[in-house]
């Protein structure tokens, strides 16, 4: 399984739990990885680590989201699908030492695929003014 894939599977529950606010999140995780038949050992531990770890530095993330929008934009105002991505993208850059080109690439290629059409432009935006700083 290509490490795209696992990313993908991480955002799809990521997202999931966006929607649904679950508290219990190893519980989540343990349902979405068998409901998923994800067997897997490198995908489970990558989707745990970064939902688990997303989760811990939940703060830190979403400060980073709110301080790299546009003044007259708040973050309820971002699609759940765009969150998800930004989240995800931000821990691995933040947190997992994995190269931030490949990172935002694989961001603007799950908002291509997920969110809107102009989705992949604001993951982008975001997430290169997060590298600048």
């Amino acid at each position: 399984m290509s490490r795209s894939a696992i990313r993908e599977l991480a955002f799809k529950l990521i997202y999931s739990l966006e929607i649904q606010k679950q508290e219990n999140k190893e519980q989540q995780i343990e349902l979405y990885l068998n409901s998923n038949q994800i067997e897997n050992e490198e995908a489970k531990k990558y989707i745990e680590d970064a939902v688990l770890g997303i989760d811990k530095n939940q703060k830190e993330i979403v400060s980073q989201i709110e301080k790299n929008l546009k003044a007259d934009w708040k973050i309820d105002r971002i699609s759940k699908i765009d969150i998800a991505i930004l989240k995800l993208a931000i821990y691995e850059i933040k947190y997992k030492e994995i190269p931030y080109k490949v990172v935002i690439n694989e961001a603007v290629e799950l908002a291509k695929k997920y969110g809107e059409d102009t989705s992949k432009n604001f993951v982008n935006g975001i997430l290169a003014s997060i590298v600048k700083e």
